[in-house]
């Protein structure tokens, strides 16, 4: 089984993961085996163009308000601009987009992340909703929330 899947459509999601990843040293820890992703981050494009998703996920990080059919997955995660998003936009300061976890969410290693905020620095060009999705992604990878801006 992959540790994650990104299904996007040119947005640079899956870089900025392996980016993060790459600059703590890599994945730590194991991911259970089996026929689906521990993690799958589905992009704001590839949900808006309705991208066939897998079938089942142990956990899906979702654009807020995802059309369609979600995968079957144990927890589901939701970032974008809503509060009722589980990852939100809380301000943007020049260069550094702060975002806030809304509600706990548990890793894919079952570590539980308390609700927080913490800043993200974009790189140029980058995206509001691409960026909160990589460190969506990071989190529950277990990457603590902390790291993200040196990252």
């Amino acid at each position: 089984m992959e540790c994650f899947q990104v299904m996007e459509a040119g947005e640079g999601i899956e870089a900025a993961i392996l980016r993060g990843l790459s600059a703590r040293g890599g994945l730590r820890g194991q991911c259970a085996s089996g026929s689906h992703p521990a993690l799958l981050v589905v992009s704001p494009r590839a949900a808006a163009r309705g991208l066939k998703l897998p079938r089942q996920c142990r956990t899906a990080l979702l654009p807020g308000g995802i059309g369609g059919v979600p995968p079957q997955a144990a927890s589901a995660v939701s970032y974008g601009v809503s509060p009722r998003d589980s990852l939100t936009i809380s301000s943007r300061e020049g260069g550094t987009l702060w975002a806030a976890l809304q509600r706990e969410v548990v890793t894919i290693t079952g570590r539980v992340v308390e609700r927080q905020e913490f800043p993200l620095a974009l790189r140029p060009g980058e995206g509001e909703l691409p960026a909160l999705a990589a460190a969506g992604a990071l989190i529950l990878l277990d990457v603590p929330p902390e790291d993200l801006a040196s990252i």
